[in-house]
């Protein structure tokens, strides 16, 4: 063990750990197991690099201009800083993740967030320096690893990342389902199926056509996801406790969203204004409205593919891809385990938008404290997004089959199949058909050859799917249907 102390006194630390006090009081005041999300602590890596890169080209400014005012300015070495840099560069691709002790949900602002990162950038330079952990006469914590930095604006700097980086991930995973949709779409094309209303029987349609609506769908939620990026942006790296810049060099405030840009290749930006994006969360309440409009469309494919494969009523005409046993006393059950997976998912995610939304309209005045709690929510519903896209594609769409001449015999064994022939021949006689089909369990055309209310042959022509797929009905077809009949 390491004793560390604080102005609140001492605490001891494992003698190797790289977290340290700060870390330690956080882990004990914040008692839960809520783990903190992984693309959030690589990002303050790429944070914690750009800053420290922008200060060693500060450093090195500043000799050139005044020789000896960088040791005045309390700058740190090029050792130090170089040392730093590696540190921050590891924990941006994931190293030492199980030093960061901090759980996700606490209190602070994320300060506790900052710090332990700190302390984990500082033991591990001093480490690579060849010091022991705790050896702080060396690398302060706060002096050297926070340089010209604050909690409010590197924490949510680095959410910015972190969500922007996911949200290229889900980008092209909802490219990944639409395409299989379309697949679908193009295959059943022409495969005639009973549309339903209010769950009764409606009017026919096309398996292409209901798949087309699941590709349309998922067309808006790319193109609004695609628009995100525009909305969050702009970042307040930089801008220091409140966004006023204060005790911060111009030239780290000018530079460092430059170098953060080059690190991530995002498209990130130097906010307009810094007090605005450190004092409000809106852009984050908007970009989790899209995902929560992408959470809707994904809960509306994986309901109806979950209801058109149930075994309730009929015979089946949509089969899903069986993927595990469904049951341990019911011998070769098969449950719809993927939709499942999926809807309860997203009625996650609708609960962090309910929390996300809450909790920024409860900051207060210069800051918000509970940006930990909101990053962790729209971060959970990102990978959430991600992996309900993955598998709906994988494990869902990909091996889904339809029972083409099912699904076709229940649409002409349907009353409801009447109304694509109501406009030629009148409401009351296709009445009659419809009444007649209902009362003897008859398909159209054995209730028309009983009733004779249309040609055989025509009866024929109307029930193509050419002619069930026309969007209205045209003069022409009135007209050939009387010089027919006559």
């Amino acid at each position: 063990m390491r004793t560390e102390s604080d102005f609140l006194g001492e605490m001891q630390v494992p003698a190797n750990a790289l977290f340290g006090i700060h870390s330690a009081r956080a882990a004990d005041n914040f008692p839960n197991n809520e783990d903190f999300e992984l693309q959030w602590f690589e990002a303050i890596g790429k944070v914690k690099q750009a800053c420290y890169e922008t200060v060693l080209r500060f450093r090195s400014a500043v000799e050139k201009k005044e020789p000896g005012l960088s040791d005045h300015l309390r700058l740190p070495g090029p050792e130090v800083l170089e040392a730093m840099i590696t540190a921050a560069t590891e924990i941006s691709i994931g190293k030492h993740f199980s030093h960061f002790i901090v759980p996700a949900i606490q209190g602070g602002a994320g300060t506790s967030i900052n710090m332990n990162i700190n302390e984990i950038i500082t033991n591990r330079a001093l480490q690579l320096m060849g010091k022991k952990p705790g050896d702080y006469e060396f690398i302060d914590p706060v002096e050297a690893a926070n340089i010209f930095q604050s909690t409010n604006d590197v924490i949510p700097t680095a959410l910015t990342v972190a969500v922007m980086e996911l949200l290229n991930k889900l980008e092209e995973s909802v490219n990944k389902t639409r395409r299989q949709t379309e697949t679908l779409e193009n295959r059943y094309r022409n495969s005639l199926r009973l549309g339903f209303t209010q769950l009764q029987e409606a009017v026919p349609g096309t398996y292409g056509q209901l798949f087309s609506t699941y590709s349309d769908a998922l067309s808006r939620d790319w193109w609004r996801i695609s628009k995100s990026f525009e909305r969050i942006k702009q970042i307040n790296l930089g801008g220091g406790a409140t966004g006023t810049g204060i005790s911060i060099p111009r030239y780290f405030i000018m530079e460092v969203t430059g170098h953060l840009r080059k690190i991530t290749s995002l498209p990130l930006a130097q906010g307009e204004s810094f007090p605005d994006i450190t004092a409000n969360q809106d852009a984050l309440v908007e970009v989790h409205g899209i995902l929560k409009a992408h959470a809707v469309n994904l809960e509306k494919i994986a309901n109806d593919l979950r209801l058109l494969s149930s075994g309730i009523n009929r015979e089946k005409e949509l089969y899903l891809p069986e993927k595990q046993a469904g049951s341990s006393i019911m011998p070769g059950k098969v449950n719809p385990v993927i939709p499942e997976f999926i809807i309860s998912a997203l009625h996650e995610i609708y609960s962090n938008d309910v929390l996300l939304t809450s909790l920024a309209g409860h900051g207060q005045l210069e800051l918000n404290a509970y940006l930990p709690s909101m990053g962790r929510a729209i971060l959970r519903s990102l990978n959430l997004l991600i992996s309900c896209n993955q598998t709906l594609e994988e494990n869902l769409l990909r091996g889904l089959r339809v029972e083409e001449e099912v699904a076709a015999g229940r649409l002409l064994h349907s009353p409801a199949v009447t109304t694509a022939i109501s406009p030629l021949i009148g409401y009351n006689r296709a009445g009659e058909l419809a009444r007649q089909m209902k009362e003897h369990h008859q398909d159209i055309f054995e209730a028309n050859s009983a009733l004779g209310i249309i040609a055989p042959k025509k009866l024929e022509e109307f029930m193509q799917p050419e002619f069930l797929l026309k969007k209205g009905f045209s003069v022409r077809d009135l007209r050939d249907l009387n010089k027919d009949e006559s």
